[in-house]
């Protein structure tokens, strides 16, 4: 069921599941300290991967971390931005999915891994040929009956492109997927993150980035001058990610890897929890709309949680994302 909520001012903003995050401790008060804390603070038990590395069909690679218990189901994980899958956000998540019975393949975009990919391109916001390269490969093993995908930032912008663009070449046994922090409306989410507020995000982003063209650039013809005047992704995107990856431009990209496009195709149980105070996300990335029309996605929208924070208990290490994706893929609405 949808319900609405009403700013301060008693106007109705957005229809949407009832929320049952309970608000962290009061130092993380604010969608910065909600943010950055859990990723940089956060101490997990170990989690123990077996890594795999698969061939794509253009010589290069993707390395694949498993986390198994013998189960008949897998949760494919896909990290955000610059991210990988040793993360609090991906190990937790991982553990999580294991205490909840089931196997969990955590997945490195490419060059995400540690080494440096093959190819001068490497991932984007709308690379679903990967994530069905991953599912295709966990499948052919013959060990999953089901699959559930959970996706994190950019990881859950490539999961609802991938369920809504490629609806019907998507495998059956993918049956419900579960997506955090999602900035679904790429050009909007560029232009908040440009913020003066997002500074500290942007800049670490962008140097990151930098460093991994400056490896493609000894390989590669990649033209370096002036990087340093680079301040904004669009600016990024345009001279790097749109050429290297096959679009016009970065308003081009930023159209064709939106995936609020793509919401309205997705065919099975799908939630996306994007936080009021995630500092990442404009207003254009709570797909109202989109969820009133698709009775298969959801959207939820806690005040609170940051990007990829959501913790309910800092010190016991208690995450409602973690909580939430489990009851969803459970099949509890």
């Amino acid at each position: 069921m949808h319900i609405p909520i009403a700013d301060l001012a008693g106007n109705t903003i957005m229809p949407l599941l009832p929320s049952r995050f309970r608000q962290g401790p009061s130092y993380l008060f604010k969608g910065h300290f909600q943010t950055i804390l859990p990723s940089t603070l956060r101490r997990l038990p170990p989690v123990k991967y077996l890594r795999e590395r698969i061939v794509t069909p253009d010589q290069d690679f993707l390395d694949l971390d498993w986390s198994r218990v013998n189960s008949t189901t897998l949760v494919v994980l896909s990290h955000g931005l610059e991210g990988d899958t040793h993360r609090p956000y991906m190990k937790g998540m991982v553990r999580a999915m294991n205490i909840a019975g089931w196997d969990a393949l955590a997945w490195n975009f490419r060059s995400c891994s540690g080494e440096p990919n093959h190819q001068l391109h490497s991932y984007h916001m709308g690379a679903v040929e990967d994530l069905d390269l991953v599912v295709r490969h966990a499948l052919a093993s013959g060990l999953y009956q089901t699959i559930y995908l959970v996706g994190f930032s950019m990881g859950g912008n490539l999961t609802l492109n991938y369920l809504g663009q490629w609806t019907d070449r998507v495998p059956a046994q993918v049956e419900r997927a579960a997506v955090f922090s999602v900035p679904c409306h790429m050009k909007s989410a560029c232009t908040q993150l440009a913020k003066p507020t997002n500074r500290i995000y942007m800049r670490r982003f962008l140097k990151s980035l930098h460093e991994k063209l400056k490896e493609k650039s000894q390989r590669f013809e990649v033209d370096l001058t002036g990087y340093e005047k680079i301040t904004t992704f669009e600016q990024f995107d345009d001279r790097y990610t749109a050429p290297f990856h096959g679009f016009e431009s970065a308003a081009d990209y930023y159209e064709r890897c939106s995936s609020i496009s793509h919401l309205h195709k997705i065919k099975i149980p799908t939630l996306l929890v994007n936080a009021q105070n995630d500092p990442f996300l404009s207003k254009e990335c709570f797909p109202v709309e989109q969820a009133k029309q698709n009775p298969h996605f959801y959207l939820e929208t806690p005040k609170e949680g940051g990007h990829v924070g959501f913790s309910e208990d800092f010190l016991k290490g208690l995450y409602y994302s973690e909580r939430r994706a489990v009851e969803f893929l459970k099949g509890i609405i």
